[in-house]
């Protein structure tokens, strides 16, 4: 069913340093009507379960808040400001799925459009919207690529034309997952940046969730996850902690959003900042590939993963 462009293997090997994954067949598991997810060994592999993905999402986060219905309805009916930990665990986890989830992806994309069904109301412009429009689902899921891109110049390393030909490929395949039509969608790398070039200078906008994104300032509540000791130590911590974590948030965002989308949002970048980031990117790059598999993948990717070696094998 894919109308995606053909890749080779060769072009689709990004992260040169993760562990050698090899391809296997079609699930036999997987309902014969269901999109397939991205396939083991492509780009989307290496990167949406990396713990440096960790530190794109909030740019692809922006970016997507920016379009006057998505910030509406974030701003109305999204639980980021009193539950924002579970929030982004939630969020986290779903787009794990999309990749790594197998015959689950098709139905977490499912769950999604379920949950998006009653989500509508006006805009910030004063149109009425509606989630599911494809127009507005499809930027949701659009933004992902520019942002991956550019973000891995600094996290990982540049891509090549391939990689990022490959890359695109891989995203139509995850609308597909999310509901989406392949006319949704621009169907070519070709075909995508004019589109987002357009949706720049028509649509985005630092709309009041973008603001509340790139704060230096915001007011968080220390998190609800993980060990009781450690959640009682960064309760009493939180007051010291909370400035210099919402300052590196709203640096890394703003620094992760490609530069057109920066400056579509009326964002100010230096050359000291660019060079401060430039700095930091180097630290990563040469601090995670060293990390143990367990550390550097997320636990559903590190599960994926390990399962596809053992059934190559």
């Amino acid at each position: 069913m894919s109308t995606a462009p053909r890749h080779d293997a060769s072009a689709s090997r990004y992260d040169a340093s993760a562990p050698p994954v090899l391809r296997s067949g079609d699930d036999p598991a997987r309902r014969s009507d269901d999109p397939e997810p991205p396939p083991p060994g492509g780009v989307l592999w290496s990167l949406a379960g990396d713990v440096r993905g960790l530190l794109m999402l909030p740019a692809a986060l922006t970016l997507q808040v920016a379009h006057p219905a998505v910030g509406a309805g974030v701003d109305e009916h999204s639980v980021f400001r009193t539950d924002p930990w579970g929030r982004g665990e939630r969020s986290l986890r779903s787009l794990q799925l999309w990749v790594y989830g197998g015959e689950a992806a098709a139905e977490e994309g499912r769950r999604l459009r379920r949950l998006h069904r009653t989500i509508r109301g006006t805009d910030t412009r004063g149109r009425r919207y509606h989630a599911l429009t494809p127009a507005t689902y499809a930027w949701v899921h659009a933004t992902g690529f520019p942002v991956y891109r550019h973000a891995a110049r600094y996290l990982v390393r540049p891509m090549t034309g391939a990689q990022e030909r490959t890359l695109y490929a891989e995203w139509l395949r995850v609308g597909r997952v999310l509901g989406l039509h392949d006319r949704d969608m621009p169907a070519t790398i070709e075909e995508f940046w004019p589109y987002y070039r357009r949706m720049l200078a028509e649509e985005i906008g630092a709309t009041a969730v973008v603001r509340e994104l790139i704060a230096p300032v915001v007011p968080v509540p220390p998190p609800d996850r993980g060990p009781w000791p450690l959640r009682a130590v960064l309760r009493v911590l939180w007051p010291v902690l909370l400035p210099p974590l919402v300052r590196a948030r709203a640096f890394l965002t703003a620094g992760f959003l490609p530069p057109d989308a920066r400056e579509a949002l009326g964002l100010d970048w230096s050359d000291a900042q660019e060079r401060r980031l430039r700095a930091i990117g180097r630290v990563v790059r040469a601090v995670v590939p060293l990390l143990p598999e367990r550390l550097r993948y997320l636990p559903l990717a590190r599960r994926a993963r390990r399962a596809h070696r053992l059934a190559a094998r």
